[in-house]
């Protein structure tokens, strides 16, 4: 018997965590089930730990080689066994190289890989252990291997893109939120002895530069103590599921970024539902390791619903289009699907559409962000010069007129 830390969900969307005892994950994943819950992560508590302590450096690409070349050297007529020692040589990414050690001594002792691969499921997400389970059963390991290739390659150029959008508002920020504090502690305070000595009174303008600047100068730890309260309340409110919930469906709805949200997550879940089911694994189980990748709690507990209403009888079509989060045409797709027996290959076309939708919506919302930052910027900087500049009229003003 061996202890599991799991998280399941709750036929409510609430996220459950605990320890149970079973002879086997297989069987503390039944467990969950019989006692009305959803999996959705089950570690031996061990793994879970030593994943813990030496954290989760491995990203998409390195996954991507990993397969890409796994399925070369199976193809090549090799063992299983003697493609991990291969691969375990070839990895420069040391944490990783450690993980396909273990894989191998696994697999030497006589386990299957997908199963040595549920020790690490900060490594191995869910999908590729299902595709890998799938091919060893079937017997097509190097196609299984093969489809999850083309799965990581197209989810990296994905999270290129995300990065792509989000990296440049972020970095223009910062920039000018360092600009604006440079003229607050450095510009500002140059002029408050020559504007005190003019004895006049000042604009309105230019007494509140003067008011920030003092404050952002003598006050400042009271901005860091704010900024570090209003971080970790945030923070504490995203990791509860209230939070979690919350912040799922303002992803999907706040300007600008909305659309781009929505469009990643159809193209996930067209994607990841397409590749398991190529894979032969049966539509309920598809529907819940797919909503364990769409990276979005609102998401997640809807498709969780979908899950209960197939389940009972209802075409897939029926509870997507009922969650209001998918784009129509994700809708019509699957219901096409579904009547002509042809739901994964429309799928991964779908997928492809959605690709190419959020490289789109990217550029478009980056040409939207430039001219709108600038004028923020041209703001900023506009009322910091006018607030200066305008009492040095109004001195210039009184010494012709005294002249």
């Amino acid at each position: 018997m061996a202890n599991f830390l799991y998280s399941a969900m709750d036929k409510a969307g609430k996220v459950k965590k605990g320890r149970l005892e079973a002879n086997s994950k297989k069987t503390a994943t039944q467990m969950l089930k019989d006692s009305g819950l959803y999996p959705l992560e089950i570690t031996e508590e061990g793994n879970l730990q030593k994943d813990l302590v030496i954290g989760n450096p491995v990203k998409t690409k390195d996954l991507t080689i990993f397969c890409q070349q796994f399925e070369a050297v199976l193809s090549a007529g090799i063992s299983v066994l003697e493609a991990l020692h291969l691969l375990r040589e070839q990895t420069e990414n040391k944490h990783f190289r450690k993980i396909i050690s273990d894989l191998y001594s696994s697999v030497e002792r006589g386990e299957s890989l997908s199963k040595s691969m549920t020790k690490h499921p900060k490594t191995f997400p869910a999908i590729l252990v299902n595709m890998i389970e799938a091919g060893e059963v079937s017997g097509n390991l190097e196609v299984a291997l093969s489809r999850m290739a083309a799965h990581f390659e197209k989810e990296f150029k994905l999270q290129q893109s995300i990065k792509k959008a989000t990296t440049y508002p972020i970095v223009v920020a910062f920039i000018s939120l360092g600009v604006v504090i440079l003229l607050l502690v450095v510009v500002i305070p140059t002029f408050v002895g020559m504007f005190s000595e003019l004895g006049m009174e000042l604009p309105l303008t230019t007494r509140m530069l003067l008011a920030m600047s003092n404050f952002v100068t003598t006050k400042w730890y009271i901005i860091i103590i704010v900024v570090l309260l209003t971080v970790g309340v945030i923070t504490y409110y995203a990791r509860s599921e209230v939070g979690k919930m919350s912040l799922g469906g303002f992803k999907l709805k706040v300007p600008l970024f909305g659309p781009l949200n929505t469009k990643v997550v159809a193209s996930r879940f067209a994607r990841t539902l397409s590749t398991l089911l190529a894979s032969g694994l049966p539509l309920l189980e598809a529907i819940e390791v797919v909503s364990k990748v769409v990276d979005n709690h609102s998401v997640m507990k809807g498709l969780m619903d979908a899950k209960d209403q197939v389940s009972k009888g209802f075409p897939l079509s029926k509870p997507i289009e009922e969650m209001g989060v998918f784009p129509p045409m994700i809708t019509h797709m699957v219901r096409i699907g579904e009547d002509t027996g042809q739901l994964e290959p429309i799928l991964d076309k779908v997928a492809d559409f959605y690709d190419t939708e959020v490289e789109t919506a990217v550029s478009q919302l980056t040409t939207m962000l430039e001219p709108l930052i600038i004028v923020v910027l041209a703001v900023v900087v506009g009322f910091v010069v006018i607030s200066i500049i305008q009492p040095m009229f109004q001195m210039y003003d009184g010494i012709s007129n005294y002249s």
